[in-house]
């Protein structure tokens, strides 16, 4: 009797270590197949209508798992074996069988992408360039969709109507939005347009026109100052003063005389212009024009478009750069005061300049 005790002890303690033994081997078949590099990934295609047993040989097999057998066991426990997504992933061998299945599960398939970003107050034709140099775009074929937007695009955004009426050199400058985006590797021009596009028409949303109404405005008008205010702004803090004393200037009747209007026209930025360039004849010049140019000159970005939508109220009737490396301004009420204020500004470009 002792003996058959003994048997059955000795049985039941390799029974323990047997199934003690499985549990260790299933658990290291969860670990990650690889802890040395964990910026090393794989491409792995699951095929429409794999299932567990096929979707595990092929993890195995690409090496990002350790085991297709406890793959199918392990999923089936966990009641998911029938949630996988089919699609294209990028796997690590340094994640572990749980992470790699919540991966499958949520779909997080590989998209073939590309990110760019477009700053505030650039115009289309440097969009197009920065585009262009990033092989997203054909520059002339870009150029020539937002010179003239087919009728399907308008009709989608129906704030670009007015654009149109002004018959702007670029349809759509201005309207672009400048911010980070993210477009599939084969992305058209005109897909990348529509995206802008539907980023600006989330900033002119019923608040936006709303506020325009109130401001006597139309949504063409606050994009067209908003582009002035971008362009003139350097210091955050005084754009929405900015736009006050544009829009002081544009309620007396005075010229707005914005340098970045002149600048637009000769495609470049000069630190001084001269006489014969404020006298270039040319519907954006506000230097011979009155009230604001047909259009925007740049992209602004959402500051400059709430400090047009929500100007701070002041007398002020100019303003002139400091110069003195801090990008403010000086502001004016009267002309006497702004040719004082010029004087000032012109002291500190000689003293910024030092002798000779």
């Amino acid at each position: 009797m002792k003996i058959k005790r003994r048997l059955v002890v000795s049985g039941g303690v390799l029974a323990i270590l047997l199934a003690l033994a499985i549990l260790w081997t299933g658990l290291n078949m969860l670990l990650p197949v690889s802890t040395t590099d964990g910026n090393e990934t794989i491409m792995v295609n699951i095929p429409p209508g794999a299932g567990t047993k096929e979707i595990g040989r092929i993890l195995a097999g690409e090496g990002v798992i350790h085991n297709a057998f406890t793959f199918r066991v392990y999923t089936r426990l966990k009641g998911v074996d029938k949630e996988f997504i089919a699609g294209r992933y990028e796997l690590s061998p340094a994640d572990d069988m749980k992470a790699i299945i919540a991966k499958i599960i949520k779909g997080e398939v590989y998209l073939d992408t590309d990110w760019f970003t477009i700053p505030e107050g650039l115009t289309v034709k440097q969009m197009a360039q920065i585009l262009s140099a990033g092989k997203l775009i054909e520059g002339r074929r870009f150029l020539d969709l937002v010179s003239h937007p087919p009728d399907n695009l308008v009709k989608q955004f129906p704030f670009l109507e007015e654009a149109l009426d002004n018959r702007c050199t670029y349809a759509l400058e201005g309207y672009l939005f400048p911010d980070t985006y993210q477009v599939a590797r084969d992305a058209s021009e005109e897909e990348i347009i529509m995206l802008m596009l539907h980023r600006m028409n989330r900033v002119i949303n019923e608040a936006f026109k709303q506020r325009a109404l109130e401001n006597g405005m139309t949504v063409h008008e606050v994009i067209t100052l908003a582009s002035l205010v971008e362009k003139e702004a350097v210091v955050s803090s005084e754009r929405r003063r900015i736009a006050g004393v544009f829009l002081n200037r544009l309620e007396d009747n005075y010229l707005l005389q914005s340098c970045a209007t002149v600048q637009y026209i000769l495609g470049e930025v000069k630190p001084e212009l001269s006489t014969g360039d404020t006298l270039i004849e040319s519907p954006y010049n506000t230097y011979l024009n009155p009230g604001l140019p047909p259009g925007p000159i740049g992209a602004p970005g959402e500051s400059s478009i709430e400090a047009v939508l929500n100007p701070e109220k002041n007398d002020y009737y100019y303003f002139v750069s400091k110069n003195d490396g801090t990008g403010e301004h000086y502001f004016g009420r009267t002309l006497v005061e702004h040719n004082e204020n010029i004087n000032r500004a012109e002291k500190n470009r000689a003293q910024s300049s030092g002798p000779g």
